[in-house]
């Protein structure tokens, strides 16, 4: 078992695997930042297997494949099949963009994937633009040219298959899409997919200009009762992750808001996140971070391994630093840390 010094077990682990994404999104990626190849820098699929299987042996029950964009990493579907059957392990979920989700969404569901969050901001194809800059990337390649109208079809595509509950993951940013909040509700219930709200979290240089776009979660909940005139009361979801879940008094439908800055979480925090590159981060607001990759390429035992892993666990702090003058915007940016 996993305990950090302040009583926390972690259950959870989110694995990085490519930092490439075929957007660009403003609170996640710099604009006109490269999209690079995969190369030797970043964990093969033998060395991904590996640490995920220690972590199981330490304790760890939950695993989540992100990006940025996973669906990018050549045979996911192949990592997902070989971590499926791995001992111990009691999740695999995979956190996308959906761009495309239609297309790997049954292999995926058969290899042995068992969900998957969606990122998505928007409904309406500008602001979906905007917010990706969509229009800036390149015209040679369809893969980035095919827009919301692919990201839905990916969640279509999930739920057909059976990858659920599919949660739908919205950044809410005052004056880009914040007036779409009960529109995004009423899709969701419509689909019949988990609507979670995102607050904003000045994490690398690409959110540095993020402050003034803040939007607290008690406000994301104020004008959803404003809008339906119904009361919100705090309901039990299924998983351990950090949202707040809430229902739609009447209704069978149920939100959840992930409130980082306004009320964090860190007191029941019980992940880490292991990026592509082999570095293992303590917490999303912190800059510290531990090397596997190079002991393991060393030549590193398994049970060498577990120690690195077991110090750094140690080393996790009690809270983020994102409101602390020390560490405004510090670290990856989010795109290379798994979000």
């Amino acid at each position: 078992m996993l305990t950090d010094a302040f009583g926390r077990t972690i259950r959870y682990l989110r694995v990085s695997v490519t930092d490439r994404c075929n957007l660009f999104c403003s609170y996640c990626r710099l604009p006109g930042e490269a999209i690079l190849p995969n190369n030797q820098e970043i964990l093969n699929f033998g060395e991904i297997v590996r640490l995920i299987r220690l972590f199981l042996e330490l304790g760890v029950e939950r695993i989540r494949l992100t990006g940025g964009e996973p669906l990018l990493r050549r045979n996911i579907v192949g990592l997902v099949q070989a971590l499926a059957q791995l001992p111990g392990l009691q999740e695999l979920t995979l956190t996308t963009n959906a761009l495309l989700l239609e297309r790997y969404a049954a292999a995926l569901k058969t290899a042995g994937l068992q969900r998957v969050n969606i990122s998505l901001d928007t409904l309406n194809p500008e602001t979906f633009d905007r917010i990706t800059q969509h229009n800036s990337l390149s015209k040679e390649n369809l893969l980035h040219r095919a827009g919301l109208p692919a990201v839905l079809a990916g969640i279509a595509a999930a739920l057909q298959v059976g990858l659920q509950p599919v949660k739908v993951n919205m950044v809410v940013m005052r004056g880009i899409n914040d007036h779409e909040i009960p529109a995004m509700l009423s899709f969701a219930r419509q689909q019949g997919v988990l609507l979670r709200f995102i607050e904003t979290m000045p994490v690398g240089e690409a959110g540095l200009d993020m402050a003034d776009l803040f939007v607290p979660a008690d406000q994301i909940l104020d004008q959803i009762h404003r809008h339906f005139g119904s009361q919100l009361l705090p309901v039990e979801q299924p998983g351990s992750g950090p949202a707040r879940y809430f229902n739609l008094e009447g209704t069978t439908a149920n939100v959840g808001v992930i409130s980082a800055r306004s009320r964090h979480f860190c007191n029941t925090c019980n992940r880490m996140r292991l990026t592509s590159k082999g570095k293992l981060v303590y917490c999303l607001g912190r800059q510290d971070r531990m090397d596997l990759k190079q002991p393991m390429r060393d030549g590193a035992s398994d049970a060498e391994l577990k120690q690195h892993i077991q110090q750094a666990v140690a080393l996790k702090p009690e809270r983020h630093a994102f409101e602390q003058a020390e560490n405004p915007h510090i670290g990856a940016h989010m795109s290379a840390l798994g979000g």
